[in-house]
Order: structure tokens, then C-alpha cells, then sequence
């Protein structure tokens, strides 16, 4: 396909980890673009992608920027994301919304954590992908490192793009092996010269173009054959071959430079402009399936005009001057501004309010948005990230975002009592703008309880929380939810008798507790027989005795996994109730269960934890330390994952220590496996500080 076919458009997302310059890169695109007039500093807080304040103040992407401009007749749409690991959930979100991907390695860093789970959705999603290697006027920088990792880490064999010229200590520009040209600038200027390859830099060059022309020729017969003919490939036989490689990723193509110092940045932005799929190539090659919201039958989008309007919502913004902005990719037909469309997601109609084109924190209205395009759509009232969008004759809903879940929780207390309805409303509005976070109130420890990826997106939310909605908050470690249950069977007589005025109270029966399988709840039977309770009065019986299971005898945590049998009792013609032999029941279920050797239980989770080959001996030592119990460690790459069980009780501050011992190279995941017994001297520790937090509460 020629690419005067293809409509101009490009949507491409910039990922890297933390610290790589993602966001000085995407300053130099934008100076090279011509879309701004000079290049930002991030040290200086004038780049356009960064402008919260909370991303002035750590001087780190906290957000993620929607950076659109013009180049060469080609309409770019720039994602940045964030880099941090604690804000995975961002980069992997604007995943769903590009056609390919800039991978950003640092010429002095090895491969992070963050960039590793990222460069596996990429390739789950099967995004064409270039690499950019920066920092290579940095001391120590390596650009051969940088080709190991691709080959080692990536598992693609990487082919130069450009190559770094340096005189003495300074990166002077890059060697464009395509356009066989050395390419100098700087950041005083956008401009960039295009000067013939010297005779000192051609035998520089001949390698590296030998091996460009060589790994396109020789993924298509056709090409193949004209280079083995002719010993070259001409420059459009060469633009077609590496279009149809790097969107079938046959290759990852790569490129060198320095953001800051503005070299190299042209050639990157050349390749996105020509070498990238455009959003209909992307579609046509994999298009996005969808099902009917009520039929659950499969459908789906090729992303062309003429196909129904469809769109996925990837970002969603609350500001409190500006009102929700929700960034949408259209990806099918077209869509005015102020129509009324399908969340089918919701199964609701939805307005939709002005389009935005974005640049950083300027906004700029237009009319309409097609296939292709992303704008940002304001004030849509039930629609959140993840949400699709559609025509209503015409319904698909797209698949939700795949997220990673919290892993660090906290349990938050308003500063002031004035002040908790502003705190529950703030937390609820980040939690839209950030689906990554978890607001709920723990119904059994009657904590507000704050959950995210990391300390350093729970900070993040809390200088949100305050700066946005005037509110703040004291933390503290969330309470363990724990259960209590009984080893042993045991059975008890709850008799009630009350007499006053009129008629009396009277209840009478006799239960017998089991022990329960871990995880079977509980269970309740009616053994009476020959009507010593008549058949009426047992389900109060059953009543008293689900009310007195919320509060076990040790220290007052919900009883679980108990078999309760009502089996004998006595009534009164007159005086028995439903109420009678409902306390009956609570009382003869807490007589029994103390001397059922009841034991407290605690949640036990399992953790996926990823570290670095050289720090796992530390990692499982500290789980053993934490009372966990490894069940396997697979080798991934240069990584390794290890699975455990562990107790909740000692992973509340784990993603400190995890990134302690790996250097900030180890993430994990956990989820809520079963309830084990803890042992008897922990176990009496607990009770104990539970009974001093109930007495204290008291005394208050």
C-alpha cells in the first residue's frame, strides 16, 4: 500500500521507565514539530506535558498528557504517559488507544521493572514498535548496551536506524542509515542539517546499512530477489519493506540520540511520520472486536469512515474549573459535537458535550471527530475510562481495561468530622480519574480504607485530594480483617425465660457446633424431632444464631465456617416467640462455641512477585521472615517469579521493603487466596491489642 493512500494520521504512545527522559523526548518532538517555539526543561518545569502542579513539584509525569500537532502533512497523536511503576495503570490505558509504541531505553540503564511489564501488554496487543536509545551525550551512555537489551530482554533483533556521531566527548548528531545522510542539530534551534556521509563516516555507515537492507529484503520474496540481483534496494522498495516489517514486527527498528540536546529527535519524528501504521492500516490488519451489548454476540471495527460510529474512552480528567474531560480514540465512522451516542458499556444515552483537540493544557475546540482521531470530549456525564461509545442502531462494547490491582493499603481518617463527606467525594472523583486506586469503607473494621500500586501513588492521591477538593487526611495501617472458627465439637442448651405482667418470654433449644472444611462458610440443619420446637420457631433459632456468629468469643471478629444443628428444646403454648427462640439461639451458640476451642483465623494471600535474578535469594528469605511459603519460582529472562502464600497481616508494608531489596527493580501482585489459623503465641498477641483498641475506644 502506498502511503499517499492512508489517511495522515499517527497514534503512537511514548513508554519508558522512570527517569529514561520520556517526557524530554516528547518536548523534542514537539520543538522539532514546530509546535512550540523553544525547548522545555523538565528540571525547569516548562515542558508542555508536564504542568500539574504535582508533576512540577516531583519533577516526574504523574499524568497522562495528550500532546497532538502537525508535521510534514502528517496529524500526530503523542501519548505520554507516566513512567513510574506505583502509575502502571496509565501507560498500560493508552495502550488501548495508539496503533504503535516508542519504546524509550536509556543509553546508562538497564531494563526497568515497569518497562518490562509494559513491553509484554505491547506485545500482547501486537503493536508495532520503534526504539529511541537517549542519553547519549551522557557519560557512561551505551549504545551497544542499549541493542543488548533488545536482543536479551525484548527478544527482537534490533536494527540501527541512526547512528551516533561523536566528536571527542560530544554527541555532534546521528548517521540516518535509511536517507544516508548525517543529520546535525542542537537545542538552540528546530532546525535541522542534512549533510552527504564524508569518507570518514561511510565505512560507519556500510555495515549498518548492509544490515538494514539485508533484514528487509529478506522478509519478502519479492525484495529479495531484486536485492540479491541488483546488491541494493532502491529508496521506495526500501520504505515499503521496512512499513510492512516494523507494523508485522519482524524487527524492532532503533534509534539514537539525545532529547535534551535536540539530536536525532528529527529522524524519530521522520519514522513515525513515514514508517508507522496509520489507524486504518492498524485496523484493517487487526481490527477491534467488540460484542452486542444485548445479544453478547461477537462484532467488529476495521476503522473505516464508513462503518457505524464507535469510540473507547482511555483517560478520563475531573477538573474543578474545567469539568470531566474524557479522552476518547474514535475508532469507526464519525461523530459531532453535542450528538447523542450509546454508552454501551452503561446501557445508557449520553450527550455528548464540546470536542478538544490537546496540547498539554491547552485546549482547542473543533466540530467533529472521525475514525482515527482522538479528541477530548467534555463534561459526559456517566461515561468513565474504559467506557465505549457508540452509535445506538449500530451497538458494540468493547472490552474493559485489564488493570493490575492495589497492592498497598491505608486506612485514611478525615482531619476534620467537617471535612469527611469532601474527603469520601474527592477520593470517589480520583478514583475516576485513576482506576488504579480503591476508595471503600470496611464494613467489618469500620475503616475508610485507601488502596493503590505503591507509597507513591497513595501520596499522589493525597496531594490531589488536597489541592483539588480542600480536603486532607491522617493514615494509618489498615486492621487485618480477621475471622475466629472452632476445632472441636460442642453443644450447648440456650433457654430463655422472662416473665412480666402479661404474657412471658420463653425459648428453649439445644444446638450442637462443628467444625467446617476452610472456606465452607456455614451451614444450618434442623434436627428436631416429634415437635419439641415447633416447626415455626426455627427459623429464629437460625436467626439468633447468624446474628451471634458476628461476633466470635476471642475477640469479637465474625465466626466462620461452622456447622450449626438445632436438634432438641422445649415451648411454652402461651409464652413462646419468634423472639423467645431467637435469643434462645444466640445463647446457646455462644455457650458452645467456647468450649468448641475456637482459634483465630487470618487472610492469606497469594503473591506473584517479580525481582531480579541477583536479588532473589533476599526476596525469599524475607518471605520465609514473613511466614510465607514459597510454591514455585519460574526464571523469566534476567528475572524470576516467585509465587507464595503469605499472611496479609505481614504484606502491609511490603512494597517498601520489595523495593528496598531490588532497588526499585521488584513489583508484585497479590490476591486473597483463603483463611488459615494463625499460630497460638501471634494469635494471643492479637487479641490482646485488640482488646487494649477496644477499651481505648471506650475510654474515648
Amino acid at each position: 500500500m502506498k502511503t499517499a493512500c492512508l489517511e495522515p494520521i499517527r497514534n503512537v504512545a511514548i513508554l519508558s521507565g522512570a527517569g529514561a527522559g520520556k517526557t524530554s523526548l516528547s518536548e523534542a518532538l514537539l520543538y522539532v514539530g514546530a509546535a512550540i517555539p523553544m525547548l522545555g526543561s523538565v528540571t525547569q518545569g516548562t515542558t508542555v506535558s508536564d504542568f500539574e502542579p504535582e508533576e512540577l513539584r516531583h519533577r516526574n509525569s504523574t499524568s497522562t498528557s495528550l500532546l497532538q500537532f502537525s508535521w510534514n502533512h502528517t496529524h500526530i497523536n503523542l501519548i505520554d504517559p507516566p513512567g513510574a511503576l506505583d502509575l502502571l495503570g496509565e501507560p498500560l490505558a493508552a495502550l488501548q488507544a495508539v496503533d504503535a509504541a516508542i519504546l524509550l531505553l536509556s543509553g546508562n540503564m538497564g531494563m526497568r521493572t515497569e518497562l518490562a511489564r509494559l513491553w509484554g501488554r505491547v506485545k500482547e496487543l501486537d503493536l508495532p514498535c520503534l526504539v529511541f536509545v537517549n542519553g547519549l551525550d551522557k557519560e557512561g551512555a551505551s549504545f551497544e548496551n542499549a541493542l543488548e537489551i533488545c536482543r536479551q530482554q525484548l527478544g527482537r533483533i534490533p536494527v540501527r536506524m541512526t547512528l551516533p556521531v561523536i566528536f571527542g566527548e560530544h554527541l555532534d548528531g546521528v548517521i540516518d542509515v535509511r536517507h544516508e545522510k548525517f543529520i546535525r542539530s542542537g537545542p538552540s534551534s528546530a532546525q535541522v542539517e542534512q549533510v552527504p556521509i564524508s569518507n570518514d563516516l561511510e565505512g560507519i555507515l556500510s555495515g549498518a546499512r548492509k544490515q538494514l537492507v539485508e533484514a528487509v529484503a529478506e522478509s519478502g520474496e519479492a525484495l529479495l530477489e531484486t536485492y540479491l540481483t541488483q546488491g541494493e534496494l532502491n529508496q521506495e522498495d526500501l520504505l515499503q519493506g521496512l512499513r510492512r516489517d516494523i507494523q508485522t514486527n519482524q524487527f524492532l527498528p532503533v534509534y539514537v540520540g539525545s532529547a535534551t540536546q535536540n539530536v536525532g529527535i528529527w529522524s524519530l519524528l521522520d519514522a513515525i511520520a513515514t514508517l508507522l501504521p496509520a489507524p486504518s492500516e492498524r485496523g484493517v490488519a487487526h481490527p477491534w472486536h467488540g460484542i452486542h451489548p444485548e445479544t453478547h454476540e461477537g462484532c467488529e471495527r476495521e476503522g473505516s469512515l464508513q462503518e457505524p460510529f464507535s469510540a473507547y474512552v482511555f483517560k478520563t480528567i475531573i477538573d474543578p474549573f474545567i469539568g470531566r474531560l474524557s479522552y476518547c480514540r474514535v475508532l469507526s465512522g464519525t461523530i459531532h459535537a453535542d450528538a447523542t451516542v450509546l454508552n454501551a458499556s452503561k446501557h445508557v444515552r449520553e450527550k455528548l458535550g464540546h470536542f478538544y483537540t490537546v496540547l498539554g493544557k491547552r485546549h482547542v475546540a473543533v466540530d467533529s471527530a472521525k475514525s482515527g482521531e482522538i479528541v477530548a470530549i467534555g463534561k459526559l456525564k456517566d461515561t468513565h475510562t474504559g467506557d465505549t461509545l457508540c452509535q445506538e442502531n449500530a451497538p458494540i462494547c468493547y472490552p474493559m481495561l485489564s488493570l493490575p490491582k492495589p497492592i498497598l493499603s491505608f486506612a485514611v481518617e478525615s482531619k476534620s468530622k467537617t471535612d469527611i463527606d469532601k474527603v469520601s467525594l474527592g477520593l470517589h472523583k480520583l478514583i475516576e480519574e485513576d482506576p488504579t486506586l480503591e476508595f471503600a469503607r470496611n464494613a467489618e473494621t469500620k475503616e475508610m480504607v485507601l488502596s493503590g500500586m505503591g507509597q507513591f501513588h497513595i501520596d499522589l492521591a493525597l496531594e490531589k485530594l488536597h489541592r483539588k477538593f480542600g480536603a486532607d487526611v491522617m493514615l494509618h495501617t489498615p486492621k487485618v480483617p480477621y475471622r475466629e472458627t472452632l476445632k472441636t465439637k460442642s453443644q450447648a442448651q440456650g433457654r430463655y425465660k422472662k416473665q412480666t405482667g402479661g404474657h412471658g418470654q420463653y425459648g428453649d433449644c439445644w444446638l450442637e457446633v462443628a467444625p467446617l472444611p476452610r472456606g465452607n462458610g456455614y451451614v444450618f440443619e434442623n434436627r428436631v424431632v416429634g415437635g419439641a420446637i415447633p416447626r415455626n420457631f426455627i427459623p429464629a433459632v437460625e436467626k439468633g444464631v447468624m446474628e451471634a456468629m458476628q461476633e466470635g468469643p476471642l475477640s469479637g471478629f465474625p465466626v466462620v465456617d461452622v456447622q450449626v444443628a438445632v436438634y432438641d428444646g422445649s415451648y411454652h403454648v402461651v409464652d413462646s416467640s419468634e423472639m423467645s427462640f431467637k435469643i434462645a439461639g444466640s445463647m446457646a451458640f455462644k455457650k458452645a462455641i467456647e468450649t468448641a476451642h475456637p482459634v483465630l483465623l487470618e487472610p492469606v494471600m497469594t503473591v506473584e512477585i517479580h525481582t531480579p535474578t541477583d536479588a532473589v535469594g533476599a526476596v525469599m528469605g524475607d518471605l520465609s521472615a514473613r511466614r510465607g511459603r514459597i510454591v514455585a519460582v519460574n526464571a523469566q529472562d534476567h528475572a524470576e517469579q516467585i509465587t507464595a502464600l503469605v499472611p496479609l497481616a505481614e504484606l502491609l508494608r511490603y512494597a517498601t521493603a520489595l523495593n528496598a531489596m531490588t532497588g526499585g527493580r521488584g513489583s508484585y501482585i497479590m490476591d486473597f487466596t483463603q483463611y488459615d489459623e494463625v499460630p497460638r503465641e501471634l494469635a494471643a498477641r492479637v487479641i490482646e491489642r485488640h482488646k487494649a483498641e477496644g477499651q481505648a475506644a471506650t475510654a474515648h
